[in-house]
């Protein structure tokens, strides 16, 4: 999917820091939450939310009066003329919400839209499914967070696996994993480098959080929430989470909760909307691939490559590569794949090390995508991740001076 004509106002877009499980966001509703951030960074921004046209609402764990999502969220930002669509595709989530606006501004080039992903995995939803013709009328149950990383419906198994069976058949060691989980944590210092000077560039932080009445606060956040130190011997430390496997609590994410935005308009409106004019963002290509079943991570190079047909280049013309890393095996994997060195990607950190909300994980790696490349002076750049359904997507952009 190739887009022309939608581009990101340089700085018209932000991320909350990510939460861990049952952290300091576990009792916020995901929708109304993600309302209360695009309200203060539109306000930070200047950008008035009666002037969008529309919403793309991303998430993929539901909450109540989700049947409202986009509209709902329209109005709670003061757009209250203003429709919207939802978009669920799993951890992939984040780069199409983004394609879905891209490929509306690319159909009527004088639509503002504002993409938002929201989830929170914390004290997900059990849901009750009843079934009249189950045993005594009784129905069938599913934990919609628990349920969805235990047990894959068309592959028959875990979201672990699918990394076990992909460090098995690529030959990825224990060994090799933490070593990349090492450099990403080393990666992920340095946005905390000068008093977290990448983070200022997009977060909305100290945030502060209030009560589930949405009156008091409670508390501030003021990064990112459940990161643990990382060392070499402490993963040596750990054991395998599967018998005789080779992924441990270290060598993979953690579920977390979050939310973040990007402005979607024109080449002429992202200008006027821009923190600095001069730097033009294109969304430039979207693309999506599939594994075999239970290999997931073993999607994202089909997906990658995808986005970089659409776009007409090649990986040499890449100046910067971020991805959705929910296990240390998928970037391990691509580094074989594409003949890439393990520190070659995801500087300033990546999913592996401050969490996964799910639907905003590609969203925040694709605005930490464009910070980087604006503070290497303009380039493509490609985000891929993998998700759900041994599936993935990725996404083109280009930063220019």
């Amino acid at each position: 999917m190739r887009f022309t004509k939608s581009f990101i106002p340089y700085g018209a877009y932000w991320s909350t820091p990510f939460s861990k499980w049952q952290g300091s966001f576990a009792h916020l509703h995901a929708i109304t939450f993600a309302a209360d951030a695009a309200r203060q960074a539109l306000a930070q921004r200047n950008i008035d939310a009666a002037a969008l046209n529309g919403v793309v609402l991303g998430m993929t764990v539901l909450q109540k009066h989700q049947l409202y999502g986009g509209p709902w969220l329209a109005a709670l930002i003061g757009a209250e003329g203003a429709t919207g669509t939802m978009v669920a595709q799993a951890c992939a989530t984040g780069a199409r919400t983004m394609a879905t606006a891209a490929a509306e501004v690319d159909a009527s080039s004088d639509t503002t839209l504002l993409a938002v992903t929201a989830d929170r995995c914390s004290n997900g939803p059990h849901v009750y499914y009843p079934n009249p013709g189950g045993p005594g009328g009784t129905g069938d149950k599913e934990d919609i967070v628990l349920d969805s990383f235990g047990q894959d419906p068309w592959a028959k198994n875990s979201m672990i696996q699918t990394a076990e069976n992909v460090a098995a058949e690529a030959g990825i060691s224990r060994s090799m994993q933490d070593e990349c989980t090492l450099v990403r944590y080393a990666q992920y210092q340095r946005a905390l480098a000068d008093g977290g000077a990448f983070h200022k560039r997009f977060m909305l932080a100290p945030l502060d959080v209030k009560d589930a009445s949405g009156r008091k606060v409670v508390g501030t956040v003021a990064t990112d929430e459940g990161v643990f130190a990382t060392t070499k011997e402490g993963l040596a430390a750990l054991k395998p989470v599967l018998p005789g496997g080779t992924v441990t609590f270290g060598s993979q994410t953690h579920p977390a909760d979050g939310n973040a935005g990007v402005v979607v308009t024109s080449r002429e409106r992202a200008k006027a909307l821009a923190r600095d004019a001069a730097v033009e963002v294109a969304i430039v290509a979207y693309g999506q691939g599939r594994a075999k079943k239970g290999f997931m991570a073993m999607a994202t190079v089909p997906a990658a490559q995808a986005a970089l047909d659409a776009a007409g280049i090649g990986l040499k013309d890449v100046k910067a590569i971020k991805t959705h890393n929910p296990f240390a095996v998928n970037d391990v994997y691509l580094a074989q794949a594409l003949d890439l060195k393990i520190d070659a990607f995801n500087d300033y950190g990546s999913s592996l090390v401050y969490g996964h909300p799910q639907g905003p994980t590609g969203m925040r790696l694709v605005i930490e995508l464009v910070e980087e490349l604006a503070i290497r002076g303009g380039g493509y750049g490609l985000f891929v991740g993998c998700a759900a359904g041994d599936t993935a997507g990725a996404l083109v952009v280009k930063v220019g001076r």
